[in-house]
């Protein structure tokens, strides 16, 4: 067994630092042979990975577009981020560091002065580039940042309706009554169709479906009232102690385990059930799990929606066989799962992402990728389509061919690895880093009094049962705790980068202004 699981941890240069001097950076990028094409880059939030109409986890919830670009494009089965959180993730996906390497490591840390950011590549190559929507990183002005021609920023988070947009630098408020999806979308559209004489890159960044979730005037109630269906582990933990079992898988009598047992998870997640970002006190007890839920599915229909106007545009104007389109959410979120909701942790429902990919010309139809793709490989990848060979200090890669339909590169990750630093406002959520495998995952709390945990994927798909105790996997426990650190060594991340704050009171409530 212990041959089976000591795959070599993948080969990790050393970090190359995110100051790397952007002109030089660009000068490192030659053309890769890949014909150049037109990008559009949708981004959802808080939009997670299995409620998609064509999986029917959520019977009543329709997104045809989205199916659409499954059926027609490729589904990527296997996708994750390296932090579910905004700020970092969107970090991740803008430079293609983890986040313990370019510092963005919550949702108010400060952008440092040094990143390079994938679109200024693009612009070196010759194309327009447009941002459209929330970036909600590093901090809440919605200040233009390097590498787009065109900027149009939400303040922060953003609201549904009355819509505020930072074009430029400068601000525009919007009637009260438009959608921001329907204001984005249509904004986008406008950008393209002035690129006549150039290739362009869009980067469109939804709003939807952070909460409080809205929909557009034509969906909002359309779900009211039907119900939903509740996880596996929705009792997960369950209240009191744990009956030890009579022995263990190996025969021997269980004496000296305590109160663990298989069963066995941390203190935190039971005390966050019972928090604002758990199912019996959710959002401060606003409404309830099924009404939540309902609004939810309602900002996701609208935002497929706003998808399908993008559809239709492309196709009058013929240019939906050769634009590259994906479709990805920037993290994941629980909905019951564990007690629990919201995202942060390195459970299923928390790290894994929606993600499509539609483009006539070179995405089969019916494409399903079943390989660990992260959104460290958005940026190589759009450079990839784009003709452009991505950055040496990048730590993704592109998933171009297999969205061609081709196998995985035989280097291709075998495990993915995640990274979350507790949070002033948020102080459920401890800091932890975790490694996946397609069997396995381990997950390493740091800096609390608390269990470590160990799920077998395959038998367990729903992390009811933490084998951080059991005998027999001891060795791979320990292989993959090797496996993380050095990760982390390998790319400096050994030091909890800190931030400043400006919560000066012992309760973060007194200073929360967003």
């Amino acid at each position: 067994m212990k041959a089976k699981f000591k795959a070599a941890l993948m080969t990790l240069p050393l970090c190359i630092p995110a100051c790397t001097n952007p002109d030089n950076a660009k000068r490192e990028t030659p053309k890769n042979g890949e014909t150049p094409r037109n990008v559009i880059f949708i981004l959802s939030d808080d939009h997670r990975y299995d409620y998609m109409g064509f999986l029917n986890v959520i019977p009543y919830l329709e997104t045809p577009n989205m199916d659409f670009l499954a059926r027609e494009g490729a589904y990527v089965q296997n996708a994750f981020v390296t932090t579910s959180l905004s700020s970092p993730s969107r970090a991740s996906i803008l430079t293609s560091l983890f986040s313990h390497e370019h510092t963005v490591v919550d949702n108010d840390a400060p952008l440092p002065d040094n990143l390079i950011y994938f679109p200024e590549y693009l612009q070196s190559a010759g194309y327009r580039t447009g941002f459209f929507g929330k970036l909600h990183m590093g901090n809440h002005s919605g200040n233009p940042l390097p590498g787009f021609d065109q900027w149009e920023s939400l303040n922060g988070q953003g609201t549904y309706y009355d819509v505020r947009l930072n074009i430029n630098g400068e601000w525009t408020q919007f009637p009260k009554e438009e959608y921001v999806a329907d204001i984005l979308t249509r904004h986008a559209i406008e950008f393209i169709e002035d690129c006549k004489d150039k290739p362009f890159f869009v980067y469109l960044s939804h709003k939807n479906v952070h909460e409080p979730f809205d929909a557009s005037q034509e969906v909002k109630g359309c779900y009211e009232g039907l119900p939903n269906p509740r996880p596996a582990s929705f009792m997960t933990p369950y209240y009191g102690v744990h009956p030890l079992p009579s022995k263990d898988a190996d025969g021997v009598p269980a004496t000296g385990r305590g109160w663990y047992g298989e069963d066995r998870m941390p203190d935190w997640v039971r005390n966050q059930r019972e928090s604002w970002h758990g199912v019996d006190y959710l959002y401060n007890g606003r409404t309830n799990l099924d009404i939540e839920l309902n609004r939810y599915c309602e900002a996701i229909k609208s935002l497929d929606n706003s998808i399908g106007e993008l559809l239709d545009y492309l196709r009058k104007t013929g240019l939906d066989k050769s634009t590259l389109i994906i479709y990805m959410g920037d993290n994941g979120f629980i909905w019951g799962e564990h007690g629990l909701i919201d995202k942060r942790n390195f459970y299923e429902a928390s790290v894994r992402v929606p993600m499509l990919a539609y483009c006539p010309e070179i995405i089969p139809p019916g494409t399903v990728v079943t390989d660990m793709v992260q959104n460290i490989d958005i940026a190589p990848t759009i450079m990839d389509a784009c003709g452009r060979e991505k950055a040496s200090h990048m730590r993704g890669d592109s998933f171009l061919p297999m969205l061609k339909g081709q196998p995985a590169p035989e280097d291709w990750r075998h495990r993915i690895y995640y990274e979350y630093y507790w949070e002033y406002p948020f102080p459920q959520t401890p800091t932890m880093f975790g490694v996946r495998t397609d069997e396995y995952k381990y997950i390493h709390y740091h800096g609390i009094w608390d269990t470590n945990e160990f799920f077998n994927l395959k038998e367990d798909p729903d992390e009811m049962h933490n084998l951080i105790d059991d005998p027999q996997y001891q060795d791979l426990i320990k292989q993959l705790d090797k496996d993380l650190f050095d990760w982390l060594e390998n790319t400096s991340g050994m030091e909890i980068p800190l931030k400043r704050t400006d919560h000066l009171h012992g309760d973060w409530r007194n200073q929360r202004t967003y």
